[in-house]
């Protein structure tokens, strides 16, 4: 099966949600959410992660996480990573409730797409409650589902027939109409990450991971090998050209946003050293922002948000 039939395949039966100059979208990849040990690449940028979360749950997001949320090649419980980040899965639990929480899955949470997987694991988590030693289970994702794939649909362009609205665009000078947006994780573009997903779990899992404590580094992750990154962006930019689509994905950990391409960007990651990125889609505009620390006059440390780019529109190239 070829990367382009792969991508195809993830976006049959996706789930469709509104597009327009209401709804307001924060899309996160590549978290990699571990156990909270030395090999937990996320726990530098856990604060940040966290106040990011607060932040967009506070101001009325809808948060999209684009797969590898949590990191099941090096760890073999979900419950442990649960434990370990109890604080997040709390206010990610908020965000299910009201509605306003969409999981897909990459290739190290491949075994998410297993739904008895997610029942069973992300289901409810036990709490210890008051003085009551006995543990008790909580509802925590509750009939959450994780998909290959998820498509913004653009509901403002289709209150007119689309050959009235080319007309107009001919005779009126208007702008193009916005366009649907594809997201998925991106491992599709990926041979070794998506057909060998195991074989390459496998290699982590047992070689990488104890390696990794002495500073080598896994040569053939996208996110670490410059080159299969390069090849992986170039497979997913070209599906998305040829189909006409705007892509949005993750895993090559590199964030891209430019009003020159009107096809392809990247949330980049979690995992940065010193801060993570994510996009934010308002007002049928995207745009690419950065929390990291800072520090006030006084040397006081706080969260700051930063946006890295001009917020770019999601309207058509053609």
């Amino acid at each position: 099966m070829s990367f382009y039939t792969r991508l195809n395949k993830s976006f049959e039966n996706a789930p469709r949600l509104p597009l327009n100059d209401c709804t307001k979208y924060v899309l996160f990849s590549d978290c990699h959410r571990g156990a909270g040990t030395n090999n937990d690449n996320f726990l530098k940028n856990q604060n940040l992660y966290f106040a990011a979360l607060q932040y967009y749950y506070r101001t009325g997001y809808t948060y999209i996480e684009l797969g590898d949320g949590d990191e099941l090649w090096e760890n073999r419980s979900m419950k442990q990573i649960i434990e370990a980040h109890g604080d997040i899965f709390s206010l990610l639990s908020l965000f299910h409730r009201q509605g306003r929480l969409y999981m897909l899955y990459g290739n190290h949470d491949m075994i998410k797409k297993d739904r008895r997987y997610a029942v069973r694991n992300c289901s409810i988590y036990p709490c210890c409650c008051g003085n009551n030693p006995h543990l008790e289970r909580q509802p925590l994702l509750p009939d959450i589902k994780f998909y290959p794939g998820i498509i913004l649909e653009n509901t403002s362009a289709r209150r007119i027939r689309p050959d009235i609205l080319r007309e107009e665009a001919v005779l009126e000078h208007t702008p193009p109409a916005p366009k649907d947006v594809y997201l998925t994780h991106g491992h599709q573009a990926d041979f070794f990450n998506s057909t060998l997903w195991r074989f390459s779990r496998f290699l982590v899992r047992y070689l990488w991971k104890p390696l990794e404590r002495y500073g080598v580094l896994d040569p053939t992750s996208a996110a670490r090998n410059y080159t299969k990154k390069q090849k992986t962006e170039l497979l997913l930019h070209h599906w998305a050209e040829q189909e006409k689509h705007i892509l949005i994905t993750g895993h090559t950990h590199r964030p891209a946003l430019s009003a020159a391409d009107n096809f392809y960007y990247n949330c980049g990651s979690c995992v940065h050293p010193y801060s993570i990125t994510c996009l934010e889609l308002e007002h049928l505009h995207i745009r690419l922002v950065k929390w990291t620390l800072a520090a006030k006059p006084d040397m006081s440390l706080y969260v700051a948000r930063e946006v890295l780019s001009e917020s770019v529109p999601l309207i058509s190239s053609e």
